[in-house]
């Protein structure tokens, strides 16, 4: 509740609220006080009143990051690369700074310096990944955050438009450099070439949802949340026919993450600038084109819903349309 007392000439509001700072104003006339007096105990109804710092400070950015990494990361499809981003940003400075330290400020700091080491998508989903834990933190975990310090920070514009084409010598380079332990990578290239999947899906594909007699998998979790089934090339049934090893669980049995470092490995390796795994996706997708399948066709391979989407997955090369020209 709130308390009014006349001092001298003035009347003096206080507000105080348990778990909140205890605010005061004063004024010249009662019936304004009496006003601002209704309004911040509607604030403090809502539980907007400031927080003590000392109730702030005894939570850091770490301890939120760490219990969203530990019990809402789990349950994502791209777990394995969430936790490694999280683990990174948990080694920053930023992350023991305390919740009365902590402003936008020291976020878009973090972003500039993050700019200089990795491209504006990633910088905006470990934000993003940030932000969603302060939220929830706030909303559920009933911890005492004084306003959510992503709240307003301005998201990086990202390009990610790409003409990158798989050049043979390239291929032949990757299937080459092809050494030590990891002999799924080789198969893995080839199998995404084959088939336009995404890393992620391929390495949850499971030899349950393989029917070689039909010639079609069955892909359960895609990126769009629509499952997919695909028909398998003679390509793709090579790939697989070549595999060693009991034809059960997971036909690629490594991690998104291992992925990733074979793939920088051997594209440092072989001297190839520029290739990203995805593009493995484009090539594929330019390839059924070239092959002569329709759009429709081509969407049911690869999952776009909107064919719009689909062409920007599409590049095809001038001088093989200009033989068909002849």
């Amino acid at each position: 509740m709130a308390t009014i007392l006349k001092r001298g000439a003035k009347y003096q509001v206080q507000i105080r609220r348990k778990g909140s700072v205890p605010v005061c104003r004063s004024f010249h006339r009662k019936a304004d006080a009496e006003e601002w007096a209704r309004y911040m105990e509607a604030k403090a109804d809502r539980g907007e009143l400031p927080t003590p710092v000392k109730v702030l400070d005894a939570h850091k950015v770490k301890d939120i990051l760490t219990r969203y990494r530990d019990e809402i990361t789990p349950k994502k499809r791209s777990a394995d690369t969430e936790v490694y981003l999280l683990d990174a940003f948990l080694r920053e400075p930023i992350a023991n700074l305390t919740l009365a330290q902590i402003t936008p400020a020291h976020f878009s700091t973090y972003r500039e310096k993050r700019l200089k080491a990795v491209k504006p998508g990633t910088v905006n989903r470990v934000l993003s990944i940030i932000k969603h834990a302060f939220d929830l933190a706030e909303r559920e975990w009933g911890v005492p955050i004084k306003s959510n310090p992503l709240a307003k920070l301005k998201k990086l514009k990202v390009n990610n438009a790409r003409t990158r084409r798989l050049m043979p010598d390239e291929l032949a380079a990757l299937e080459a450099g092809v050494t030590g332990r990891n002999t799924y990578i080789g198969p893995l290239i080839r199998f995404a070439l084959a088939t336009a999947m995404r890393r992620g899906e391929i390495l949850r594909l499971r030899w349950e949802d393989i029917d070689l007699d039909k010639r079609i998998l069955f892909i359960p979790v895609t990126k769009n949340g629509h499952a997919r089934t695909i028909p398998l090339s003679s390509e793709a049934l090579e790939v697989l026919d070549r595999l060693e090893g009991v034809r059960e669980g997971l036909v690629f049995p490594f991690s998104d993450n291992a992925a990733k470092l074979v793939w920088q490995r051997l594209t440092d390796k072989t001297g190839i600038k520029d290739l990203h795994f995805h593009d493995l996706r484009h090539e594929a997708i330019s390839r059924f084109f070239e092959r002569g399948l329709s759009v429709p066709e081509v969407a049911l391979i690869s999952g776009h819903r909107d064919f719009r989407m689909l062409f920007r997955y599409t590049h095809l090369k001038a001088e093989d349309i200009a033989g068909k020209l002849i």
